[in-house]
């Protein structure tokens, strides 16, 4: 059995926040490996025909308190963005496009100021302060999130994940096996380790 757990996010999706916090406190991240696979949520709603939540104004008040009550119980600290929803494209190109050492630190970054922190991070001043936390040379990265083959392969991880019938993020797929929602990532866990 595979211990690499696929793991679909996009930085506008609240519940993708609340899965990456999670993954950073598992006691058993050294046995498994989440591999982060970027993709453009508003791109994969539209391949699937699905109405986000965000334009749902009954699903949108639930969404909001659901991650309150969530984030509350797991003790993670969360902010409702009030620029929700935002265009995440460059900082999912990004995400692609940055040197491996600096991922990690670019995930945290990013998804706190989104969603602890309430900054909209579409707005070219954030991405450099982003960017300057991360010390990735912003020259560079406004360069390369231009560049046609960042943009097709963040095109390319959508139609992957719509292709294996993900409709939403977070997804962990393991095994062959769909796990949507930030409280499926124990299921897709047990699914890792079972002999």
């Amino acid at each position: 059995m595979s211990k690499v757990i696929d793991f679909y996010f996009d930085f506008i999706s609240p519940y993708s926040y609340i899965a990456h916090q999670k993954i950073k406190l598992i006691d058993i991240k050294d046995e498994i490996k989440f591999d982060y696979k970027p993709i453009l949520l508003g791109g994969l709603h539209k391949l699937g025909n699905i109405t986000a939540p965000a334009f749902n104004e009954r699903k949108m008040k639930n969404m909001k308190n659901d991650c309150e009550i969530i984030s509350k119980k797991n003790k993670i600290s969360f902010k409702w963005n009030d620029k929700f929803p935002i265009n995440s494209l460059y900082l999912m190109r990004g995400f692609i496009s940055i040197d491996p050492q600096f991922k990690n630190k670019y995930l945290d970054t990013c998804f706190d100021a989104y969603w602890k922190n309430n900054i909209d991070i579409s707005i070219e001043k954030n991405i450099n302060n982003i960017l300057d936390a991360c010390k990735i040379d912003k020259k560079n990265f406004f360069d390369k999130i231009q560049e046609q083959q960042i943009k097709d392969e963040l095109k390319s991880c959508t139609d992957e994940a719509f292709k294996k019938d993900i409709f939403g993020a977070p997804t962990f797929v393991i095994n062959n096996k769909l796990f949507w929602g930030q409280d499926r990532l124990e299921y897709a866990i047990d699914e890792c380790i079972v002999k």
